[in-house]
């Protein structure tokens, strides 16, 4: 054996980085995790200690005042958060969503203007893509932009606003040239203080309930005309682009919860006792716990190797991005069902963390692209081919 052989090491220094974000988020963040849930309400706990800690953005470029962290780094921080709350997970997952197509493709004054807040922790970033009757089918948005002089004009609601209402900056997909379908859509940066700009009611939700969800309402919405991001008509083409990016971030937050549930799973069915002696002893529960630590760990590796492909920039990302999330969002629903399964009666209360992670896995299933979209784009990837 040769224990200098690393070429399927993550390193020391990442290795460091998540015994770093594990502590920060067991002290800081997982005592709050209940309360977050129930109340409902935004964890501004995690969100003090990740900004201290320089975790809520780690993936802005230094030149803009941030971290410089990689896309492993990214997941990694993500992944350690979600394991003791999904909710939180969402401040360095939305922070990146938002911003990547700044990163991709605005100019150098727009990334000098938005990025450096976001680095800082001074502002968040939310990204409006969705509406009420194009979800999956985004080219049939009804949001519009038009121009006024320098300015742009917005007019439109964009639903399913991840941190509405915390984020100051918006990353809003409107047509620009109607007529023209997938090619007549641009991507625009609207701030909360824009004339015209407002947020609905928080949506009821099932889980991440900590993590508050709304409408936006663009009203003859006013922004400069420097805040348009890329090109008119280049905006779904950014929009895929950044999905390649953040799509492994949500399978990696699906790792995370899966991990969550494993190990209370873990350390429940050592302690319970049935029959006389510890429910860890029952081989059915056994082949239970080795399944979900086997499928957990696979979804692991492949979150992390669509984020190494996405950092070398490698082309045709699609399939792999859309793979990792989908098999890692699809592991979570299952280890955490099996979590409560385990759990028994306990399980179904909130007593224990389970039926939260339980909860909140099903949106990893849905969210950036549901899974079904996600197996199109890999079919339709492989048959190009």
């Amino acid at each position: 054996m040769d224990p200098d052989f690393d070429l399927y090491s993550l390193g020391e220094e990442r290795d460091a980085l998540r015994e770093s974000v594990r502590a920060l988020a067991e002290k800081e963040i997982a005592p709050h995790a209940f309360e977050v849930d129930q109340t409902p309400r935004f964890p501004e706990e995690a969100r003090k200690a990740l900004v201290q800690a320089g975790f809520h953005a780690i993936h802005i470029p230094e030149a803009y005042g941030g971290e410089g962290g990689d896309s492993i780094v990214a997941c990694m921080v993500i992944e350690e958060i979600a394991r003791v709350d999904a909710s939180a997970s969402l401040i360095p997952a939305v922070n990146k969503l938002g911003s990547m197509p700044i990163i991709l493709s605005g100019s150098e004054e727009l990334k000098q203007q938005v990025l450096p807040t976001i680095a800082s922790g001074q502002s968040m970033i939310s990204y409006a893509l969705s509406e009420r009757e194009a979800g999956s089918d985004t080219v049939s948005m009804r949001t519009r932009a038009q121009q006024d002089g320098d300015d742009w004009v917005l007019n439109g609601t964009k639903c399913w606003i991840t941190n509405g209402g915390i984020s100051d900056w918006y990353t809003v997909m409107a047509k620009t040239d109607p007529d023209k379908g997938a090619n007549g859509i641009s991507a625009f940066v609207v701030h909360k203080d824009d004339p015209g700009f407002s947020v609905g009611p928080k949506e009821h939700k099932l889980g991440i309930k900590g993590s508050p969800t709304t409408e936006i309402y663009l009203e003859n919405c006013r922004i400069p005309g420097d805040r348009i991001i890329g090109e008119p008509g280049t905006g779904l083409k950014t929009a895929f682009a950044t999905l390649d990016h953040t799509r492994p971030t949500i399978g990696a937050q699906a790792v995370g919860i899966a991990q969550g549930a494993l190990d209370a799973s873990v350390d429940y069915v050592r302690e319970r006792r049935q029959f006389g002696k510890a429910v860890a002893e029952f081989q059915g529960v056994q082949f239970m716990l080795a399944d979900m630590a086997m499928n957990t760990e696979a979804a692991r590796h492949l979150v992390y190797a669509a984020a190494a492909r996405a950092e070398r920039g490698v082309k045709n990302m699609g399939l792999i991005a859309s793979a990792s999330k989908c098999f890692a969002s699809d592991t979570a629903m299952s280890v955490t069902t099996d979590a409560v399964q385990l759990f028994g009666g306990a399980g179904y209360t909130v007593d224990f963390p389970v039926e939260r992670m339980m909860r909140d896995a099903k949106i990893t299933q849905i969210y950036e692209g549901t899974n079904q979209i996600q197996r199109m784009v890999m079919a339709r990837s492989l048959l190009k081919k």
